[in-house]
């Protein structure tokens, strides 16, 4: 299941965490605040009335006149305070009389009748309900500037980390120079956090990639252009060999090495980014058509949708040549190179791409089962892609095959972006 991209989020999180810390905080809080103010607020009225209790049985036993707010079995006393006095105990409670809260006190008096005194518990209410509303209102602003200091702090952390996400996706996509340069990695007396670090292994990573990458480049190159000058003398030599077969077999070798290291150079060359285009305007069907007759193939061209596009010819070219020559030698026949618009889709009815060609795009010399690798062709043909602005995916027909496609920008060669799923 997917989750929502909310809940992925770190700030999101954060924010939720210390919404519900604060809330559960001020809640407590304001609990025990209530309990306490309350219990004081109505034991002092409670103190009061059983006080005056005192003073009107007092006086009711002497005789005397009771005073106001006093009185036996008074309408309005609560029945529980009546059958409570009326079993022989004291008690007090607070109820509504009048419109208005009014904490009671009763007593037994002779006859098996209540002696009850009223005492005015609206200033008290009030009080609680004023101390509610004030605890209500100052956790609503504590909450309110925690959020605020709280956000402030983690989308700091967030962007910080978001940058560091953002140099990642670019190193993965091939930009070895980028970096995240965080400040706190640039200035060592300053406090090291956890981002920092990451930010500083990250870069150390990137450099590290960045030299042996660089490395391997320069000895591909020197490897190359230091074979070229034996093998310019081997084909040579090869040529004055008197004719028959194995003079046939040394000029087939020296021919494979010869073409091998043509491809390193242009692997080289592909790496370094010193490409540039020649741009020219070509029908792609009237392409393909000479690109399967140089190959010397039987291959079939298919038209679904002719176009005219601003290209290179010669590395587009280069591009489907490996294709249908890749399409011969690992794959079986019919092969056929259809061309739907800007698209040109190369595909074999043999076993199809290996699995991780499918997910990872070809690699150099790999082979797979023991069986022959891919060499350089494929990954020569992505190569002069990227350079084209052009998108090659590489997959297998549901019905067998292995099946490359093209893409051609529409518009000028470079400017556009992957599709989702290219290789």
């Amino acid at each position: 299941m997917r989750l929502p991209r909310w809940a992925g989020s770190l700030g999101a999180k954060t924010a939720a965490f210390i919404t519900v810390m604060c809330c559960a905080l001020a809640a407590l809080l304001g609990v025990l605040v209530h309990v306490s103010v309350t219990n004081q607020t109505v034991g002092q009225a409670r103190e009061l009335a059983l006080d005056r209790l005192t003073e009107a049985t007092a006086a009711y036993e002497a005789g005397d006149t009771l005073v106001p707010g006093t009185g036996v079995d008074p309408v309005g006393l609560p029945a529980q305070l009546s059958a409570l006095a009326a079993a022989g105990e004291r008690g007090t409670m607070v109820g509504e009389y009048r419109g208005r809260p009014t904490m009671w006190a009763a007593g037994p008096v002779d006859g098996g009748r209540a002696i009850a005194v009223e005492v005015d518990y609206s200033q008290g209410k009030r009080t609680i309900d004023g101390l509610d509303r004030a605890i209500v209102w100052s956790s609503a602003l504590a909450i309110g500037a925690t959020l605020l200091v709280g956000a402030l702090a983690v989308t700091r952390v967030t962007r910080r980390l978001h940058a560091t996400a953002q140099v990642a996706r670019r190193i993965s996509a091939g930009d070895l120079d980028a970096r995240v340069d965080d400040p706190r990695t640039r200035q060592p007396a300053r406090p090291q956090d956890e981002v920092a670090a990451v930010a500083a292994a990250l870069d150390s990573m990137a450099a590290s990639l960045q030299s042996k990458l660089l490395s391997e480049q320069r000895f591909t190159a020197d490897v190359a252009h230091e074979l070229r000058t034996p093998l310019t003398g081997l084909h040579a030599a090869a040529e004055l060999l008197p004719p028959g077969r194995p003079t046939e077999l040394v000029r087939d070798r020296v021919a494979a090495l010869r073409t091998l290291t043509e491809d390193l150079l242009e692997i080289s060359r592909l790496d370094a980014g010193r490409e540039r285009l020649d741009l020219d305007t070509e029908q792609l069907a009237a392409l393909a058509e000479r690109v399967v007759r140089a190959s010397g193939t039987d291959s079939d061209v298919r038209v679904v949708r002719d176009a005219h596009v601003e290209t290179d010819r010669r590395r587009l070219e280069r591009v489907l040549g490996n294709l249908v020559a890749n399409a011969h030698r690992h794959g079986r026949a019919p092969v056929v190179l259809t061309v739907d618009g800007p698209a040109v889709t190369v595909r074999d009815h043999g076993d199809g791409y290996p699995d991780y060609l499918v997910e990872h795009g070809p690699q150099r010399f790999r082979t797979e089962g023991g069986t022959r690798g891919h060499g350089l062709g494929l990954t020569i043909a992505l190569g002069q892609a990227e350079v084209l602005g052009a998108w090659l995916e590489f997959g297998n027909a549901p019905d067998g095959g292995a099946c490359a496609r093209l893409t051609l920008p529409q518009g000028k060669p470079g400017a556009q972006g992957l599709p989702d799923g290219a290789v």
